[in-house]
């Protein structure tokens, strides 16, 4: 989760799983920053309150994929995509609802009323799939099924290159359940949440890794659907936002296209920066270290912005963004949104709010008060 501020909020470093599902997120000078919470309740509230306690103003990034790290909704989690018996696919289903609906109430009420962005699920499918001979077996045992049709299953959905592959967007697309079933939690929890705090429920729901205006049109069908069918946009006790991630060169492109759709973009700088440069962040360590001793890069493009590439996919972006939609709320999510350096580029985009790792709240804040001075 990251944290919101009226000044930008730095990124979770990933060594600490608390941090690493939640962003603060704060403002630049009027910009808030917000944290990122990804660790399970009551972990997430937790962190999201130790954000506020720094002076964030929001969550910016609340990684919803983090709440089926638990072995029990693991389970559930794998019968949703290997099970082929739909009564057990549904009942998995419900189950997983019943669980996010908690967690979701939990992090609304800490919040009371600050705006929380939660990312629709975004990792490849492989990270959730067994792989080691016991646990093939294990899960087979469990759905019920051959452990040689589940390998066969398995082989048939492993990728060579899983995160340009079946991720983000495309699996709310390929599995329609799934994005059905992270909705009506959301709207469980969001409902659970007003009916116990005075404050009305800010949610702003985010598409990661989309590259075309159409599956952002998709998304956004079904939720209008399904919020409407809720009944919780009658009342003005719950706020909704829709928007995107912003994480890839073709969206920043057709920025006007996808901003005619949406009320806000959060620029995921990580991702953006991997497919800009055309360079793993994994794998860079392995020669980055040479490029900086030999001058062919002046600085890691992962720690500081790269400001003339990267840089400016991300002001091309907000240029014709704001062109279709003048309306247009514009964020900053990735591990340079807590870089001093980085933060005074931003600063001067335009842009709304960053979002951070809530320790990194208070650097970020004083990076973007001494910005906007």
């Amino acid at each position: 989760m990251a944290a919101t501020g009226r000044s930008m909020p730095a990124s979770c470093p990933w060594p600490s799983p608390i941090s690493a599902a939640l962003s603060a997120r704060c403002s630049v000078g009027p910009m808030p920053v917000a944290p990122s919470p990804c660790a399970p309740m009551p972990s997430r509230s937790r962190s999201a309150k130790t954000a506020l306690s720094f002076g964030a103003e929001g969550i910016g990034l609340a990684r919803s994929e983090h709440m089926f790290f638990s072995p029990e909704r693991m389970v559930a989690l794998r019968r949703v995509i290997l099970s082929e018996d739909e009564e057990d696919r549904s009942r998995a289903i419900n189950g997983l609802i019943d669980y996010q609906t908690g967690d979701y109430s939990a992090l609304f009420s800490t919040m009371k009323g600050l705006p929380v962005t939660v990312r629709l699920f975004d990792p490849p499918l492989h990270e959730f799939l067994p792989r080691s001979d016991e646990d093939i077996e294990e899960t087979a045992a469990s759905l019920g099924l051959a452990v040689r049709a589940l390998r066969l299953h398995l082989e048939r959905i492993a990728e060579i290159n899983p995160m340009l592959g079946h991720r983000g967007v495309r699996l709310a697309i390929t599995y329609p359940e799934m994005l059905q079933m992270q909705m009506q939690a959301l709207m469980a929890g969001v409902r659970a949440a007003s009916e116990t705090q005075s404050e009305p429920v800010a949610v702003e729901i985010m598409v990661p890794f989309v590259s075309t205006a159409s599956e952002v049109a998709w998304v956004r069908d079904r939720f209008n659907a399904i919020a409407a069918n809720s009944g919780l946009l009658r009342t003005d006790r719950v706020k909704f936002s829709f928007g995107t991630m912003i994480e890839l060169p073709r969206a920043c492109l057709r920025a006007g296209d996808i901003a005619q759709m949406v009320d806000f973009f959060s620029f995921g700088t990580n991702d953006l920066t991997q497919t800009t440069f055309g360079i793993s962040r994994d794998d860079a360590p392995t020669f980055l270290a040479a490029y900086q001793r030999k001058g062919i890069y002046e600085r890691d493009p992962f720690v500081s912005i790269d400001e003339k590439g990267v840089g400016e996919m991300i002001s091309i972006a907000i240029q014709r963004g704001r062109a279709a939609n003048p309306r247009l709320k514009i964020g900053i999510c990735g591990e340079h949104a807590g870089d001093p350096t980085s933060l005074k580029f931003f600063a001067g985009l335009g842009v709304d709010y960053v979002s951070c790792s809530p320790y990194r709240v208070p650097v970020a804040r004083l990076t973007l008060a001494q910005a906007s001075a």
